[in-house]
């Protein structure tokens, strides 16, 4: 790992600022419980520090690494759909507002150690709250935000769950999803509840901040595929740190990076990828949340272009939406030609599509080199691969099927592909990933019997599927959602895949899986569909079924289901096939 060492500047101090600090900071701040607007006259924060010498990581933990990147003035920049600036926070900023919430919290006897639930929008309040559990020496736990019409009852069972398997004492959401977190507090151990303008009239401690530090826990991340049960990561400050100082090695950051994204911060790769991270590294950062972008995605495109931005994130669903969206309507001004890093990463890597995104923005200025792909999970803190900076994506052909391979893994981790006995596998032959090194969580939090199921000996059962190609990661799929039909092993993904290419079916409408019956496993393919008449939907069960049978070479149960029903997604935008089978099952899709 690449770290630079020496004598850090003098901590910054909590003393007032000299009149020129003031008015700087003072022209950046927001009003935590303001209703986000384009505010004119905010100017984002830059891309490199005046002074402060550029740090790639080596920090002990986040508050030693926010202590120092306040010393400069880069930050985090906020923006909504139009790309209109909304608020900026400075590192500095985030710091005095973070410790001066960190004192209220304390002040209202939140005691370190307790877990505060925090509804991860994308908004400067979420950010202070974080920090300002750190500073306290409280957990903090970043949960979603609601998604779609009607969610509420859902929600607040969902955010009513998370508290309890946190044994929080308090939650905090943004004004408009305030009455959703008192809702879920109620009959819980969270005593406090409300918006940000709530947390801000609790009273200052008159003790100076305790932050939490090297060798103590940091927060609890839910694993994208909580739902019932939620299972929280114990990320630990050290396992967090060599996590990010691997990364910021893998992906060569450096002093002339900056970033954009629009990844939701109660996910991983949101929120290490680009809040913490660029945080260890002194990176500004442009911000815009998943909702805004879903509304106008070429604005993502936009703010890269405009910001001179060179590092960004998504999984390949986002780089096939913009695509797709260009075809109707280019921005003219784009201009793609500063992205050096457009990393692609939480869900199965499709290099046709992202061949498609290249070949639609290469008149912009994109070039294809600069994608990279990688592999992560929650239980790693988020990356643990990572291709080469601004060396393309690299596959491997087996049959008919593409992986695109996911990179080297990182230093100081270590990585055994293992057959059904223990073994370890060879160049090319697929088994199931484990893995162990300085980011492996030490398990999930107060679930021992959980944690005990997938650590053992210092390794960790990722679950999932891939094999070795010339030193490289090639991941094949989840080993739970692998279909197994007559000793043959058949993915998922190709059969997705090749029925989402038929028409009137759009990209994310298929999901594969197996099912006992009587007479043994059962393929069912559920594909979303819009209502038509009787006949057209004889024929397009005819066309799945017919496609199924040429890619498989089996025959399937197939199940038209309503855009309105859909299928089931996790946090980070994945199909979850497991949650899926068990609608299926409950008879939510129709017969069971």
């Amino acid at each position: 790992m690449t770290s630079i060492r020496g004598p850090l500047p003098a901590p910054f101090s909590d003393a007032v600022a000299s009149d020129s600090d003031a008015s700087r900071l003072q022209r950046y701040a927001c009003t935590l419980s303001e209703t986000p607007a384009a505010r004119p006259g905010v100017v984002p924060t830059p891309t490199r520090n005046a002074a402060l010498r550029f740090r790639r990581g080596g920090f002990t933990s986040l508050c030693v690494a926010l202590d120092y990147a306040a010393q400069g003035e880069t930050g985090l920049n906020f923006f909504d759909a139009r790309g209109r600036l909304t608020a900026c926070l400075p590192y500095g900023v985030l710091r005095e507002q973070a410790r001066q919430l960190a004192r209220r919290l304390m002040g209202a006897g939140v005691r370190r150690g307790e877990r505060l639930v925090i509804v991860a929008d994308s908004w400067p309040g979420f950010c202070v709250a974080f920090f300002a559990a750190q500073y306290a020496g409280v957990l903090a736990v970043p949960v979603a935000v609601p998604v779609g019409l009607g969610a509420k009852e859902s929600h607040i069972a969902q955010l009513r769950r998370q508290i309890v398997a946190a044994g929080a004492v308090g939650i905090l959401a943004p004004d408009e999803l305030a009455d959703f977190a008192v809702a879920a507090a109620a009959g819980t151990s969270a005593r406090l509840a409300g918006a940000m303008s709530m947390f801000e009239a609790l009273p200052l401690s008159p003790d100076e901040p305790r932050p939490l530090g090297a060798g103590e826990r940091c927060y609890v991340q839910f694993s994208s595929g909580s739902t019932r049960r939620p299972l929280g990561v114990d990320i630990r400050q050290d396992q967090l740190m060599a996590n990010i100082d691997g990364a910021l090695a893998s992906q060569q950051i450096d002093a002339g990076d900056s970033g954009v994204s629009w990844l939701p911060l109660y996910h991983d790769m949101g929120l290490i990828g680009f809040v913490l991270a660029p945080m260890c590294a002194q990176r500004s950062v442009d911000l815009m949340a998943p909702r805004e972008f879903a509304r106008r995605p070429l604005t993502w495109l936009s703010l890269i272009s405009r910001r001179r931005a060179t590092i960004t994130y998504s999984p390949g669903f986002g780089y096939e939406l913009v695509a797709r969206r260009a075809q109707a309507q280019m921005p003219g001004d784009l201009d793609l030609s500063c992205l050096k890093l457009a990393g692609v990463g939480a869900d199965m890597i499709r290099r046709t599509a992202l061949r498609r995104f290249a070949d639609t923005f290469a008149c912009r200025g994109f070039d294809d080199r600069a994608f990279m792909a990688s592999y992560g999970l929650a239980e790693v803190c988020v990356g643990l691969s990572f291709g080469g900076r601004f060396a393309g994506l690299r596959a491997d052909r087996r049959g008919p099927r593409e992986f695109v391979l996911c990179g080297r893994v990182m230093a100081d981790h270590r990585v055994e592909i293992r057959d059904a006995s223990g073994r370890p596998l060879g160049e090319r032959e697929i088994g199931r990933l484990f893995v162990r090194g300085r980011s492996v969580m030490p398990g999930y939090f107060g679930e021992e019997a959980e944690s005990a199921r997938v650590l053992a000996d210092g390794w960790l059962d990722t679950g999932d599927l891939g094999y070795w190609c010339d030193g490289e990661l090639a991941i094949t799929g989840r080993a739970k959602d692998l279909i197994i039909v007559n000793g043959r092993n058949i993915w998922p993904q190709d059969i997705e895949w090749a029925v989402e290419a038929l028409s009137g079916v759009r990209r994310g409408d298929a999901c594969a899986f197996s099912t006992d019956s009587d007479d043994g496993e059962q393929v069912v393919v559920l594909v979303q569909a819009s209502a038509g008449d009787a006949d057209e939907r004889d024929a397009l069960i005819g066309s799945i079924r017919q496609t199924v049978k040429e890619t498989a070479g089996i025959d399937c149960r197939i199940e038209l289901i309503s855009r309105r029903v859909g299928l089931p997604l996790t946090s980070s935008g994945k199909l979850s096939r497991s949650r899926a089978r068990a609608r299926l099952l409950a008879g939510a899709y129709g017969r069971p």
